[in-house]
């Protein structure tokens, strides 16, 4: 694999009914009043662009369309949450214009792209990167240290009860209740879910014997939900559950894990996220503007967060018409821009792309060109 040095901090078929259809480009964006025009870093444009897939983003899409179409009065951006392997079939199927996913494009995926994205097929771009959280509903107890193993056996029903002699042993100070353990999991296929496998499978190896997978494992025990909302409130309505989720729809009534790393245990933040981003990879074998991420699950550096989540922005690498290659382009910039980065971090705590992943995912974006 190509290394990416990469400095610390610093999105189903249904919604193909969603207009398609973009405008041409209008005059430059003025700055506002008093502020930076960063938004904008090229012609205005207008259309509407429509996306589907994860909804880990939510909050940071809610961020990055009031910030474009602020910039862009004549745009619209419409986004569905509904997963990301629903987000990227949607993108294949020519239903959507973007997709965001949790995962990126597998190879098969990319194959079949090329029907209706042209012969370079598709582009995965990092643009959000955000710790999943390990949530639990244990009254009294807000924060637990667990290492990957426990956490393994509580998902796959091994481990029952909250007072686990596992479970106090690394937590002697909680005050553990003698209550069941509700592992709630994802009812659709979730990026999330892939990557919170991802990282069971490396860490607790001898634990959890499933591959990684946007679909939970159906034998396990537990109760699902869709999507990151549904699986919150799900945990929230119910006493002893534990979910994992992104941190950004994780709220204060919810207690937090912090995992093992080496010989510390590092507590849920968008800067230990980060900081696990730093020892990624790009996966091998694809397209130059293609920045998929292989992330070391295994890591022990020092206040690294190993679950973390990329979610990608993905793209044709050309589209039909100009019109909405523009468009497309001035989305992509925008949200992967310093400033779609700080809305983002202040609305889903994510952490910002770092200067050096920022400036590849713009040139990526930048790649993006009109079918011949």
């Amino acid at each position: 694999m190509k290394a990416l040095h990469i400095g610390r901090v610093a999105a189903v078929l249904a919604v193909g009914a969603l207009a398609l259809t973009a405008c041409g480009t209008d005059s430059v964006v003025p700055p506002a009043a008093g502020g930076s025009s960063s938004a904008a870093t090229g012609p205005s444009v207008t259309g509407t662009l429509t996306g589907t897939g994860a909804s880990s983003i939510s909050a940071a899409m809610d961020a990055w369309k009031a910030g474009f179409e602020s910039a862009n009065s004549g745009a619209k951006i419409q986004y569905s949450p509904e997963g990301s392997g629903a987000g990227r079939k949607a993108l294949i199927a020519g239903a959507v214009q973007f997709a965001g996913s949790d995962a990126y494009l597998k190879d098969e995926e990319l194959a079949s792209a090329q029907e209706k994205c042209g012969p370079d097929g598709a582009i995965d771009v990092p643009w959000y990167i955000s710790p999943i959280a390990v949530a639990f509903n244990v009254e009294g107890v807000k924060d637990l240290k667990l290492d990957a193993d426990t956490i393994a056996k509580i998902f796959r029903g091994d481990i029952k009860n909250w007072n686990d002699p596992a479970i106090a042993a690394a937590n002697p100070d909680a005050k553990l209740p003698d209550l069941a353990i509700t592992p709630v999991h994802r009812s659709d296929n979730s990026g999330t879910t892939e990557n919170f496998t991802d990282y069971l499978a490396a860490a607790a190896s001898t634990v959890w014997t499933d591959a990684k997978s946007g679909d939970w494992p159906a034998a396990l025990p537990g109760e699902n939900a869709k999507g990151t909302s549904g699986v919150v409130k799900t945990v929230t309505e119910t006493a002893g559950a534990i979910t994992y989720a992104d941190d950004s729809a994780v709220t204060d009534a919810l207690g937090k894990v912090e995992l093992k790393v080496g010989d510390s245990y590092v507590p849920v933040t968008a800067e230990a996220a980060a900081k696990a981003v730093d020892a990624a990879t790009v996966v091998e074998g694809r397209s130059a503007n293609d920045l998929s991420l292989k992330l070391d699950r295994t890591t022990t550096v020092a206040g690294a967060y190993p679950a973390v989540l990329v979610s990608y922005g993905v793209f044709c690498a050309s589209y039909p018409d100009q019109a909405t290659a523009d468009l497309v382009k001035a989305f992509g910039t925008f949200a992967v821009s310093e400033d779609g980065q700080q809305q983002a971090a202040d609305a889903a705590k994510s952490a910002p792309l770092s200067s050096e992943l920022a400036a590849k995912a713009k040139a990526a974006i930048e790649s993006i060109s009109v079918a011949k």
